[in-house]
């Protein structure tokens, strides 16, 4: 389960607190013994927080790599639903998809060009109309021209051909 590791850290965390207070608290509480010395006392703490200190670093870990995986999947979720609105759609405005995905038109261009890279999106996007397009990869393999303006098209990086005309990105 994605994020559980929060939790496992954020409970590591206090264990190791606990670990700590119940060691330091024993050897606290055996100096106070008529036979008890500080000396010993101060070693019974020290040690308690040594052994306490990798536990609470382990937990901060989890906590961490949590989050991490928490952040992750809000951008899966995010190109799964880019996915969604293009494939159910045909063609999605990018606005559209900016105001569904509550972001910014930097932030969806590059969840789109993450999803090229992966191969889960074919189709073309004209930035200037801002318009996405769903196409299979079939009908796009081995075009010399441009499904926007009939133009010629150049690759400009992997997976990507680019109109010189219209500036239209096709997605292979």
């Amino acid at each position: 389960m994605f994020g559980s590791g929060r939790t496992v850290g954020i409970i590591v965390i206090i264990g190791g607190i606990f670990l700590a207070c119940a060691g330091s608290g024993v050897s606290v509480a055996s100096s106070l013994g008529p036979e008890g010395s500080t000396g010993g006392m101060v070693l019974g703490v020290a040690m308690s927080l040594l052994i306490a200190l990798p536990v609470v670093g382990v937990g901060g870990y989890l906590f961490w790599r949590g989050r991490k995986e928490l952040a992750e999947l809000a951008q899966i979720k995010q190109q799964k639903l880019i996915l969604n609105m293009v494939k159910t759609q045909g063609q999605v405005d990018i606005q559209e998809m900016v105001l569904q995905l509550n972001s910014d038109t930097d932030t969806v261009k590059q969840l789109i060009y993450d999803l090229v890279g992966k191969g889960l999106f074919h189709g073309y996007i004209n930035w200037d109309d801002g318009i996405l397009y769903s196409k299979q990869a079939s009908a796009l393999q081995g075009m010399t021209k441009c499904p926007n303006c009939g133009g010629e098209q150049e690759f400009v990086g992997k997976g990507i051909v680019q109109c010189r005309h219209c500036g239209a990105q096709i997605f292979l």
